[in-house]
């Protein structure tokens, strides 16, 4: 008989344990949003008390009107997202691929973008969108959530290029294929799979950020999906807990159905940028 080892053991308990503290937030979550909200006490459910999920989620979709803030959200995820991977794609590229000088340099001169604290870039981007006349449009958020996604997804597609084989390169370079050329016809189709990975940490950071939300924005036409449910969250004694945690439920299924639907260029793109 096999005699599994005493390390193995401890590391599979540990990791048992970590993901059973993870879910209970989720758990509790579900649970309370399931509660019909005329029945809540005030105090939250350990187990199911009734299946109001629906209903409350009916209700947050009607008092926050979530249907336009999704569509925002929805056109700010996605378009910011692709500017940025297609922006990081290209700066990887010519990091790594083509011939240039401190390359190192530029690296940390694009990857610094995510060192500093969001709350810096408030009061300088309030200013100068309140002098453009971006203030409170859509261009203006597409603008700023690109620019805030395109150091991490640089950090991806850098790592995943240096993965590449350089005698790919080298063989077009030698049939006299241009930058251009060898960047669309083979780099790019390369890194897909890094690219959809890159998509998905993109748009779920733009889909979940609430401050950039509620701070360049105040029309309901305007405001983003987070807006919308913070704006219910404040309306909470008047809806009952029970609403406002189904509404979150609401707002979060597009990004768990992006995770799940992408999972396998995902996990294929870390396996090989590690």
């Amino acid at each position: 008989m096999r005699t599994v080892p005493l390390g193995r053991i401890l590391r599979n308990t540990t990791l048992i344990l970590l993901a059973l503290l993870w879910a209970v937030p989720t758990w509790l979550l579900v649970v309370n949003a399931m509660v019909p909200a005329a029945e809540y006490g005030g105090s939250p459910h350990w187990w199911p008390q009734g299946f109001g999920l629906l209903d409350n989620m009916r209700q947050a979709w009607d008092r926050a009107q979530l249907g336009p803030s999704m569509a925002n959200s929805l056109l700010y995820a996605v378009t910011s997202s692709l500017v940025a991977i297609l922006l990081a794609t290209g700066a990887a590229f010519a990091a790594v691929v083509m011939p240039v000088r401190r390359r190192t340099l530029w690296f940390w001169l694009i990857y610094s973008g995510t060192l500093l604290p969001l709350q810096v870039f408030l009061r300088p981007l309030f200013l100068s969108y309140a002098d453009f006349g971006l203030y409170d449009t859509q261009i203006g958020l597409v603008l700023v959530y690109a620019a805030i996604a395109v150091p991490f997804a640089f950090f991806i597609m850098r790592n995943y290029a240096m993965t590449l084989p350089r005698e790919v390169v080298e063989a077009a370079r030698m049939d006299g294929a241009s930058w251009w050329r060898l960047f669309w016809r083979i780099h790019v189709p390369l890194s897909r799979s890094a690219m959809v990975a890159a998509f998905v940490f993109q748009f779920v950071s733009v889909w979940n950020d609430l401050l950039f939300g509620i701070t360049l924005s105040t029309s309901r036409n305007i405001r983003p999906v987070m807006a919308a449910l913070a704006e219910l969250q404040g309306t909470y004694v008047s809806v009952g807990p029970p609403v406002v945690l189904g509404g979150a439920i609401l707002v979060s299924l597009p990004t768990v159905v992006l995770f799940f639907s992408a999972q396998r260029f995902f996990v294929s793109s870390l396996k090989l940028t590690r």
